[in-house]
């Protein structure tokens, strides 16, 4: 499984000592605002068991990131197939961060290296981010990585129900677009 370094972070294959935070981040209201009703600990846990699997089914998925100097663990990221009840296809990129580490630039440095890795590594022709139209945090993350927007691309989550976390937002960017 691939381990990627950056300055600040390590983002690696999820180890069980990951379980007991990522479950509370999955029960922290702020971090599910924009993804839906908070997990219990059992929809936590599944959730690492499903990474692990598809991850190893097809070299690429969710990793655990970690702060390189402490070994604390702050979130995932990585890269994960569209659903197929979307109105469009190809990989997406993501990230989920604790409370705790959001402002810190967190976010945009795991997300450069993921796509250094889709691009070089994975030769992926496009990455998709999908998020929110309300998403406004992640939002800014994208336009940093330098993905760009299209409003024609706006879309209705079919797998969300009605309400507001229903309005989607795609950010695309190209193999050998920006992401410094």
């Amino acid at each position: 499984m691939t381990e990627l370094h950056t300055d600040r972070l390590i983002l690696r294959r999820w180890k069980d000592s990951d379980l007991e935070p990522w479950a509370a981040m999955n029960a922290d209201p702020e971090v599910r605002e924009h993804l839906g009703e908070v997990m219990t600990r059992e929809q936590s846990d599944g959730s690492v068991a499903r990474f692990l699997e598809e991850y190893d089914a097809r070299g690429y998925g969710w990793l655990a990131v970690e702060v390189r100097e402490t070994g604390a663990f702050i979130g995932f990221a990585g890269l994960d197939e569209v659903d197929e009840e979307m109105p469009f296809t190809g990989v997406e990129i993501g990230w989920r961060l604790a409370r705790e580490a959001w402002g810190r630039g967190y976010a945009t440095e795991a997300a450069r290296a993921i796509l250094a890795f889709a691009f070089d590594t994975l030769a992926l022709p496009e990455v998709l981010a999908l998020t929110t139209a309300t998403n406004t945090r992640s939002q800014a993350v994208m336009k940093r990585l330098g993905m760009t927007y299209d409003p024609a691309d706006d879309f209705e989550d079919p797998t969300v129900p009605e309400g507001p976390l229903r309005a989607g937002v795609v950010y695309r960017i190209k193999a050998g677009g920006t992401t410094a």
